[in-house]
């Protein structure tokens, strides 16, 4: 496709290609998956400018799936024979696709791209189920995946030119971290409608066409109801208690089914409880949270009753983004927020708006200090709370935590 012509501009995240470098030049594919508009073909921009500072000699092959230029190759033997015709046999190829999950059975062409050692293999998806079947069948092994997420705060006041401040704490909670807001005025005239956009898209292209839903109108009704009650406890079963009161009539499994399609298109993320005491994980009930707030905000609105929810959904995301796992802890009947573990290391969060009443303080630091073991404990709230500690429990304001 001759020479790549690579953004005059682009924004580095160095986070993600420090993770990504000591796999570079290893015959080991790099998946990069995550929702639609995070920047993952920007992290490609950036990783091939990279190659050509190392290397500039490097033969770099680029695909993008969603240019029409591409149109023509939608099977894995397409894909195949464009590489192999692209090869240069003397020296490291360079091989980026993006959106690859729009090629029928690709698992077959990386796989056999593979086996010429001389393949450096990056690739991108917008769906969570690319990793699974038979690409994980086929590839076992030979892949590491790397998920991208919206920008994180820090990245959004470089993104941004910003200082870290309310102001610039409220433009993130409002619109959210998508790469794209840089060429946009941070308005809610112009962001909305941007948002709206890349809703439709993810909602009719990855979800609807994805799974050939028949209505759209059922899946609007429960992203709504999920955005609505962000980090409330829930199963599929009270979900359909609560849409049949609306008369909206639909199964538990299909319910079920929604959700995974939902999580698998990166919009939600599903949270599953966990039982520190019987050290379990729970088969029913779970919590939700958005992706990108600022599609969260332009489905259910940007109010002042739901600060609390956008709050623990910003801590959510900023500990996924570190790379912990994170599920919701249970102890009889007191809960835990967050119960996070990385490495074999735990971290125990909660969350509060407002740490402005002793029957709050007592509620969010007690909860944590009836857990026995001496892993890291920490209250995060909106608010500046003076001391940095309650009894061993670290208290963190948001930004601070944000900006660690």
């Amino acid at each position: 496709m001759g020479i790549i012509q690579l953004p005059s501009k682009i924004k580095n995240r160095d986070s993600y290609v420090k993770r990504i470098k000591p796999f570079m030049r290893k015959p080991i594919i790099k998946v990069l998956t995550g929702q639609r508009r995070v920047g993952k073909s920007f992290l490609l921009f950036q990783l091939m400018e990279l190659v050509r500072k190392e290397d500039p000699e490097a033969n770099i092959i680029y695909i993008n799936r969603e240019d029409m230029n591409f149109d023509f190759m939608a099977s894995a033997t397409e894909l195949n024979s464009y590489v192999l015709s692209m090869l240069n046999p003397e020296t490291i190829n360079y091989i980026f696709i993006d959106e690859i999950q729009e090629i029928a059975e690709f698992e077959k062409a990386l796989r056999s791209l593979l086996l010429n050692e001389r393949n450096d293999i990056y690739i991108t998806g917008s769906n969570a189920k690319m990793l699974s079947g038979e690409l994980a069948t086929y590839l076992s092994g030979r892949y590491v995946e790397l998920k991208v997420y919206s920008l994180s705060y820090p990245e959004f006041l470089y993104f941004h030119d910003l200082t870290d401040n309310s102001g610039s704490y409220e433009l993130y909670a409002r619109y959210g971290g998508l790469p794209y807001l840089i060429n946009l005025s941070l308005t809610d005239e112009v962001v909305n409608e941007y948002l709206k956009s890349i809703y439709s898209t993810i909602v009719f292209r990855d979800v609807v066409s994805r799974y050939n839903l028949r209505s759209s109108a059922f899946l609007e009704k429960l992203i709504q109801f999920l955005s609505g009650n962000i980090g409330s406890l829930f199963s599929a079963k009270n979900i359909s208690d609560y849409l049949k009161s609306k008369r909206s009539t639909i199964s538990v499994n299909q319910i079920q089914a929604y959700i995974e399609y939902l999580s698998n298109a990166f919009l939600i993320h599903k949270v599953e409880r966990y039982d520190l005491v019987g050290k379990r994980v729970f088969s029913i009930g779970e919590k939700y949270y958005f992706e990108n707030l600022g599609i969260r905000n332009i489905v259910s609105g940007y109010k002042i009753a739901d600060r609390g929810k956008i709050l623990e959904n910003i801590v959510y995301n900023q500990l996924l983004y570190k790379g912990y796992q994170v599920r919701v802890g249970t102890m009889g009947a007191e809960e835990i927020d967050f119960v996070c573990e990385k490495e074999g290391e735990k971290l125990y969060v909660q969350v509060a708006l407002r740490l402005d009443s002793e029957n709050t303080i007592n509620r969010e630091f007690g909860n944590l200090l009836k857990i026995s073991d001496n892993f890291p404990k920490m209250v995060i709230a909106e608010d500046e709370f003076k001391g940095n500690s309650y009894e061993g429990v670290f208290h963190k304001p948001i930004r601070a935590f944000l900006m660690e």
